[in-house]
């Protein structure tokens, strides 16, 4: 089974049915056979989204008690590159949650992200490669 990042964006909008997104994100993750990854950075932006919406949050914590959701620990080792990320894209500003996808990115070769944002069209990683947005670029 082949696990792909996901973000923030995603994981409110199919939490939170009136969001835009909701949808399209809905669809994908119905028809999507991996698992996902994330972050404790990307759960907690998440969970402080969804602040309006108690049932919203737990539905996000029995996602990942029930395996939906794979966290990656992100470890004090890391540090350093989060600082390299955080000057080199100062300018977008990458927040925290980005800079921890990237990391992971990179720690587990993994290379396909579900995001709502476009900024993973322009980060890269050590490798100098983007990550491959399937909710707007699906491998066929």
């Amino acid at each position: 089974m082949q696990n792909i990042l996901i973000d923030t964006g995603p994981i409110v909008a199919l939490l939170n049915r009136r969001d835009k997104h909701h949808k399209r994100v809905f669809e994908f993750t119905k028809n999507y056979k991996g698992g996902f990854i994330t972050t404790w950075s990307v759960i907690t932006e998440a969970m402080h989204l969804l602040r309006q919406s108690i049932q919203a949050q737990l539905n996000l914590l029995e996602w990942i008690r029930r395996g939906g959701i794979e966290i990656f620990q992100i470890e004090k080792n890391d540090i350093e590159r989060m600082i390299t990320l955080t000057k080199k894209y100062r300018d977008l500003p990458m927040d925290l949650a980005d800079c921890s996808l990237i990391i992971v990115a990179e720690k587990l070769n993994i290379r396909e992200i579900i995001s709502i944002n476009s900024d993973y069209d322009i980060y890269r990683t050590l490798k100098r490669e983007a990550l491959i947005n399937l909710l707007y670029y699906p491998v066929k």
